[in-house]
């Protein structure tokens, strides 16, 4: 099977941010292994599949995706070795062994280190006789500044998972089944690997994790009164702490905050982000609703007047900021009249990014096993209700931005993106073909499309 002597591996990375990572640690790993990596699924000796399984829809992907590699093994290349990796496997490490016998090898998200060893034994096997289960409960693995690690985002732009796990207890949510309790890296590690990233000519750092404003607070939860109170950095390592570290780092560069937990805001994160001029004004905070029905039935550990004044906070405090959030609809027990609360928070608060998502049932979750699902057709209906009410405040907001000037980080010829704009999930501005890819520029908006800029 090896050319020379040596494994080619082919990777197919599914899910999010935080999954891409866990592929480039292990495609690190393989380099460093003395492996070959391919683009072409067809040419590799071994295949690796690193899935997700989030929600229904990210389940089928990864299943189908899975089915249709063993599908072209059986044509294209024989003796070709699959290993599926990540949250599918890690969810349902006891059945798919037995549902999926073509798989050469499970691992999960310990083992995304241990990848080249478990090639390495794949490609001394002429037949497989089961299917190899390397899954281990609980998973403990964080990275470190030196994981090796290879990364598949352009130079310019890169993302940091600052810790893993979640401690969370949201009813519609499996991820703390799958990754465990949450487990912070140490503020050191991650302003090492920020310095790296930057010399190396990165100028957009994304922080990452499950919750990122929990950073820290795992390490000294027990000694606090109210496992929900505001985070105090003078008690050790914090979000705040973190970005003011990652702030006095030498370069032109953005710090980009992802995946914050409205139940972990503080008035020091906020000042802390206004007096940083790298972090971006940019915050992910998934609210998921505003009803306090929907809240405490997701157990989200906040209340309709929290969030509220939360945000009020937040604007007051950080000048010209754009929020980014998500809300669920259709969750079990949602009424006519949650929904429409939801709906006119959305008119009141105006988020600058927003999407909307439909219920998915989760077998495990808490939520799954509730009363009062609401019918899909109701749910789809709530869907487009919501995201006609967002694309509409969308196009009133872009036609405002026109005139005005903005700095963007160009990531092709022709298309950059703002400050409100993070990676893959926001919109494009589109930009003269000649200003360099992996700059920051300074261009001024004359025209809109959907949700998208253009500029001269």
């Amino acid at each position: 099977m090896p050319v020379d002597g040596k494994t080619t591996v082919g990777l197919i990375s599914l899910g999010c941010a935080k999954n891409l990572i866990d592929s480039e640690i292990m495609i690190g790993h393989l380099q460093q292994a003395g492996m070959m990596m391919t683009p072409e699924p067809e040419l590799a000796d071994v295949l690796i599949i690193n899935t997700c399984s989030f929600i229904d829809q990210a389940k089928q992907e990864s299943v189908n995706t899975i089915l249709g590699a063993v599908d072209d093994r059986e044509t294209a290349r024989p003796r070709q070795k699959i290993i599926v990796a990540g949250c599918l496997s890690q969810r349902f490490s006891k059945e798919l062994p037995d549902l999926m016998p073509e798989v050469d090898a499970f691992i999960g998200l310990d083992q995304i280190t241990s990848v080249a060893p478990v090639i390495q034994g794949l490609v001394q096997q002429d037949t497989d006789p089961h299917a190899e289960n390397f899954v281990t409960k609980g998973p403990q693995y964080i990275p470190d500044y030196d994981t090796p690690r290879f990364r598949l985002t352009p130079q310019h732009s890169a993302y940091i998972k600052i810790a893993e796990g979640c401690n969370h207890p949201c009813s519609f949510c499996i991820i703390p089944k799958i990754r465990g309790r949450h487990r912070s890296r140490t503020l050191e590690s991650v302003v090492k690997e920020a310095e790296q990233l930057v010399k190396s000519g990165v100028k957009e750092l994304n922080l990452i994790s499950q919750d990122t404003t929990y950073f820290g607070m795992d390490k000294w939860e027990e000694s606090r009164p109210n496992p929900t109170s505001p985070v105090d950095s003078t008690k050790g390592e914090s979000l705040a702490s973190l970005l003011r570290a990652l702030n006095e780092i030498e370069g032109d560069f953005w710090i980009r905050l992802l995946y914050t937990h409205p139940a972990h805001w503080s008035d020091e994160l906020i000042q802390t982000i206004a007096e940083c001029p790298k972090v971006a004004r940019y915050v992910d905070i998934p609210l998921q609703h505003i009803s306090d029905h929907m809240l405490k039935e997701m157990r989200r550990e906040t209340s309709g007047d929290y969030i509220r004044d939360l945000i009020r906070r937040m604007r007051a405090g950080i000048p010209d900021l754009a929020i980014r959030t998500t809300f669920i609809v259709g969750f079990p027990g949602e009424t006519q009249a949650d929904f429409d609360e939801l709906l006119g928070f959305i008119e009141e608060a105006k988020f600058e990014r927003a999407s909307v998502f439909t219920y998915s049932r989760e077998e495990g979750t808490r939520a799954a096993k509730m009363g009062g699902h609401v019918h899909h057709m109701t749910r789809k209906k709530r869907w487009n209700d919501a995201m006609r009410l967002l694309q509409s405040q969308a196009e009133l907001r872009n036609s405002a931005q026109v005139g005005r000037t903005v700095r963007v980080l160009i990531d092709e010829p022709g298309q950059g993106r703002a400050q409100a704009d993070a990676p893959e999930v926001d919109g494009t501005v589109f930009v003269p073909q000649d200003l360099p890819v992996g700059q920051f520029a300074d261009v001024t908006v004359t025209n809109w499309r959907g949700y998208d800029l253009v500029a001269g």
